[in-house]
């Protein structure tokens, strides 16, 4: 199976999101030596500290993994993806069975079935402690998510919890996948 996964949040070194990501990304490639990843990632100004180290890190066994880099500006893939849900995310990095998508983008697929991770709902439970621009990029991309993704994973069961009463998620297309430590 090829598993695609956006791993544009990476960039962020130091945040929770940016750190999950690579750290997921690191066990999956651990422990998974059957499956091929193709993982994507886009940013034109941080470009400079794509830094990941999965060829230096003696545990991983799969070596069926790819990354595809692009200078797409992430501002113009949330308009392609998140306000006109044009261009699958397949046209950029090929033919995948999965797709993982980021907190922050829900590209369209052609025929991939969809993953993302909720890690929170502080934005929909406090709004007034988020800029318009974060709100109104989270909603678009939860209605996307809501609609497409044949599951979702939280951080925890009071984020599961927030995503059923919140959003009206049916339970079992919710799993709860623990961070590590």
């Amino acid at each position: 199976m090829k598993i695609g996964i956006d791993i544009s949040q990476s960039i962020y070194e130091g945040t929770g999101v940016g750190e999950y990501t690579v750290r997921l990304v690191e066990k999956l490639l651990e422990i998974d030596e059957k499956n091929e990843y193709m993982l994507f990632f886009s940013n034109r100004k941080k470009f400079s500290i794509f830094n990941f180290q999965f060829s230096k890190n003696p545990k991983i066994r799969n070596t069926k993994y790819q990354i595809r880099i692009f200078r797409i500006p992430i501002q113009l893939l949330e308009f392609l993806w998140n306000r006109l849900h044009v261009f699958p995310i397949e046209w950029l990095i090929g033919d995948i069975d999965i797709f993982l998508s980021s907190d922050w983008l829900e590209p369209p697929t052609v025929r991939a079935k969809k993953i993302t991770t909720i890690h929170d709902l502080s934005v929909l439970k406090f709004p007034d402690s988020y800029d318009k621009k974060i709100k109104s990029v989270h909603t678009r991309k939860l209605q996307w998510a809501l609609k497409e993704c044949d599951a979702i994973l939280c951080d925890s069961e009071a984020t599961k919890r927030d995503a059923m009463e919140l959003l009206g998620i049916e339970k079992n297309k919710l799993h709860v996948v623990y961070l590590g430590i």
